[in-house]
């Protein structure tokens, strides 16, 4: 057995989650797998406490006290000696109680004429979480225990309707919320979550929960991949239906997981999810030819294909932007001829200026003066579109005319075609490897999803954003970020053009071959 002490806060709230997360965390890390959204949550955090430095102590006179892992101890001590300073604490360490919490902001203050102190948990998100205020109950509980003279306590979060002047002023961009009452109120409800915690890390074999709703809620877990290699599998598992509530259909019908699609009666199924039931089942492609082909009959050639992929900053980085907006930075635009010509511009901003004016310019001339232009989920690109429209009122007219000529394939691929291999998504990632087989976005190097186009954009152009979950160092240059980024946007415009090709019946256009396709 490990030797077990004081809990971190994020293991007090792993087991609240779920006592085998907490479990796994200490005695199987090696199991955890990270998510590109887990890395940019963690990067956004990492920015914002950064931030809550200069805003909470704007004459720097306070201390920030670096944390270093494995170094409880010296962590411990140094909040110690920083304490009877009375200056702002950033990172103050407190262990009690069989807990240990860093606290993001700590403020000298007098409370009824006696010295006193202020806490401000920082968070990098625009609403305050249920979860939160679990978080911040743990946080006081521990820095009481260990006899802090704490008088309030304050979250703080992001607000959304910041605008970034520029000027390297972010004063409102963080907005405060009183929990002194409710916290200090929870003291017995704390306890009892780290008396479980505690005996739930000692157990010397892991609990036995199965995988759920609660794999994901409030956070998704690094573990999910291991639970569920070690649980029975439904050959045709109940979660390739779309927009199935599995927990839910269960309990209707008294199943028990894992429930295979053969167990659930057509009748308990909507019209889209019996489609994907009868066809998953029976091994065959459903392919509405005529559909498709009336879908798309008034789309003449040229047609162009386009994507973008974008960044966004809970601090902002950018003039005029705002907090989680969605920033473009690269675009990749296919255009077929009326002769059935195949050309490609690209756009990528990897500098770490603001790319909003050049990428909307080069757009518009991207993208001609007429013709449709294909995109594959259209409110995303439509958004990005208008809000360029927005910010560049000369540009305007192009980029909302541009907005006018948009076609969304997705809703006719949703309609009109489903292959098994899909297993009940319609991203394009799943539709391309269906519909043409020698193409995949796993063939790919490096950057295969959105996600990991973000991590790769801060990792070439702005890498001092950039903080990893996994602590893991990077090897790529910024040539190969920049290759593997134009082969990715670039996958995705081509896999545009083969779909929509399937959908009109035009086989001489599969037969196009692209750079973006494998030798």
């Amino acid at each position: 057995m490990k030797n077990l002490s004081a809990l971190s806060k994020s293991k007090i709230l792993a087991h609240r989650q779920c006592p085998k997360r907490l479990w796994l965390e200490i005695h199987r890390k090696e199991e955890a797998i990270y998510s590109e959204a887990a890395q940019a949550s963690f990067a956004a955090g990492h920015l914002v406490g950064e931030l809550a430095t200069r805003l909470y102590d704007p004459k720097q006179q306070g201390q920030t006290l670096q944390f270093e892992r494995g170094a409880i101890g010296k962590m411990l001590a140094l909040t110690a000696e920083a304490l009877p300073k009375r200056k702002p604490i950033f990172e103050a360490t407190f262990a009690a109680g069989g807990a240990l919490v860093l606290a993001d902001v700590l403020l000298p203050i007098k409370h009824k004429g006696k010295p006193a102190w202020r806490m401000v948990e920082v968070k990098s998100s625009a609403k305050i979480k249920p979860i939160y205020h679990d978080d911040v109950a743990i946080q006081v509980y521990t820095a009481q225990q260990s006899g802090l003279p704490l008088a309030s306590v304050a979250l703080a979060h992001i607000n959304n309707a910041f605008v970034y002047a520029g000027d390297g002023n972010y004063d409102g961009l963080l907005v405060e919320n009183d929990l002194t009452a409710e916290a200090f109120a929870r003291t017995d409800e704390v306890r009892t979550w780290i008396t479980a915690a505690q005996a739930t890390a000692r157990k010397r074999t892991e609990p036995a929960i199965r995988a759920g709703a609660h794999c994901k809620d409030p956070y998704p877990c690094g573990f999910m991949e291991y639970c569920h290699a070690q649980e029975p599998q439904a050959q045709y598992p109940l979660q390739w239906l779309p927009r199935i509530q599995v927990d839910k259909l269960a309990a209707k019908l008294g199943l028990t997981e894992p429930i295979d699609m053969r167990d659930v009666p057509d009748e308990a199924l909507s019209a889209t999810q019996l489609l994907v039931k009868q066809h998953t089942l029976s091994g065959k492609t459903y392919f509405d030819k005529a559909g498709a082909a009336d879908a798309l009959s008034a789309c003449k050639l040229p047609a162009y294909f386009l994507d973008f992929e974008t960044i966004s900053f809970a601090v902002p980085q950018w003039q005029g932007t705002t907090p989680f907006t969605q920033l473009p930075f690269q675009f990749s635009v296919h255009r077929l001829s009326r002769t059935l010509q195949l050309t490609h511009t690209k756009f990528l901003e990897l500098s770490g200026s603001d790319p909003a004016e050049p990428f909307a310019q080069a757009l518009i001339a991207a993208c001609g003066a007429s013709g449709p232009v294909f995109v594959f989920n259209k409110s995303f690109e439509s958004a990005r579109i208008t809000e360029l429209a927005a910010r560049f009122k000369r540009l305007a007219p192009a980029l909302l005319a541009l907005d006018g000529r948009l076609v969304d394939l997705l809703p006719i691929v949703r309609a009109c075609y489903y292959h098994p291999s899909q297993k009940g998504s319609w991203s394009i990632k799943a539709v391309l490897p269906a519909m043409v087989p020698r193409l995949s976005h796993k063939q790919l190097e490096g950057v295969q999803g959105g996600g990991g186009a973000q991590t790769a954009y801060l990792e070439a152009a702005m890498p001092q954003l950039l903080a990893r979950a996994d602590e893991s160092p990077t090897m790529r240059t910024k040539a190969q970020i920049e290759a593997q980024l134009l082969a990715y946007c670039r996958l995705d415009t081509l896999a545009m053009v083969k779909v929509w090709a399937t959908l009109a019946g035009r086989k001489d256009v599969l037969r196009i071959k692209d750079d973006a396709e494998s030798k």
